[in-house]
């Protein structure tokens, strides 16, 4: 008989309601933290509210995994319905939230099989997706989780930060480098490696740094399969899409999906952060 198997993923992770509705996807919110309080990401708190608040706030707000209350509650719930779970959460490098859910798990007493994805945001969902595609060819769940360990090392991606100021608000930039950086234009542009957020270059110009990760995706194109990328942005939509239409107009056969980051990725991003993120697959031979 078919496994019954739930899925859960956090809030970092995009999930639209229509992927939410039909594959009953669980999420579990990080939490944004002001001067005011804690608020769930992306329930009591949306990317655009949360760039307005930063820009009246004197500090930057902090973010906060999971309590693991929420975690147990959602095991023991699942445990009434479901046979299994695979749950896949974002880099155990970049917060404890993927801890915290395997410690629950554990007392919960409900099969659970993690996955660490080493990444944030779209990716997840893209595992979740091929996770979604196993289940349905009646692979054990077991099984689909260790596939999915490996397909998250096929990730590649390269963020492009927007505004120094809230890196320097946040404590990430001194004095002196806010005004270098300024001053020249630099735009720093990062990647994940292995679930750990790494420079890989500085740039002059927003738009020599577009080019420089369009560089990117020539190269990954020359050697792996790549079908989908993705376009994740901090509040600025019109970038997006034209480094969407600067992919379409050279790759037709790409699909290009736009989102926006989740607020517990703007906090740490910045406003007018872009994120190009795609998938290398074995070309056929």
């Amino acid at each position: 008989m078919k496994q019954r198997i739930a899925w859960i993923t956090d809030s970092t992770a995009v999930v639209p309601d229509e992927l939410r509705e039909k594959y009953d996807i669980h999420v579990v919110p990080l939490d944004v933290i002001f001067e005011d309080g804690a608020y769930a990401d992306g329930i009591q708190l949306s990317s655009s509210e949360l760039y307005e608040k930063i820009d009246h706030s004197k500090t930057v707000p902090k973010t906060s995994q999971p309590a693991i209350g929420k975690f147990v509650e959602l095991y023991e719930q699942l445990a009434e319905d479901y046979d299994c779970a695979i749950a896949i959460h974002l880099s155990s490098q970049l917060s404890g939230t993927y801890n915290t859910s395997k410690s629950a798990a554990a007392m919960s007493e409900f099969p659970v099989e993690f996955v660490d994805s080493q990444i944030v945001s779209y990716p997840i969902t893209t595992l979740l997706l091929k996770g979604i595609s196993l289940a349905e060819q009646g692979m054990d769940y077991r099984e689909i989780a260790a596939t999915l360990r490996e397909e998250a090392s096929k990730n590649e991606n390269y963020i492009v930060i927007g505004k120094l100021s809230q890196l320097h608000k946040g404590g990430r930039l001194s004095n002196a480098q806010l005004i270098v950086g300024t001053l020249l234009q630099i735009k720093p542009i990062f990647c994940i490696r292995n679930g750990v957020v790494e420079l890989f270059e500085k740039v002059r110009t927003e738009g020599k740094a577009f080019r420089r990760i369009m560089d990117q995706l020539d190269l990954a194109r020359g050697i792996h399969k790549i079908s989908q990328v993705e376009i994740l942005h901090g509040n600025v939509m019109d970038k997006a899409l034209e480094l969407k239409e600067t992919i379409k107009s050279k790759y037709q056969d790409i699909e290009v999906l736009v989102y926006p980051l989740s607020p517990v990725l703007g906090v740490h991003g910045g406003q007018g952060t872009i994120a190009l993120t795609w998938t290398n697959e074995p070309k056929s031979s």
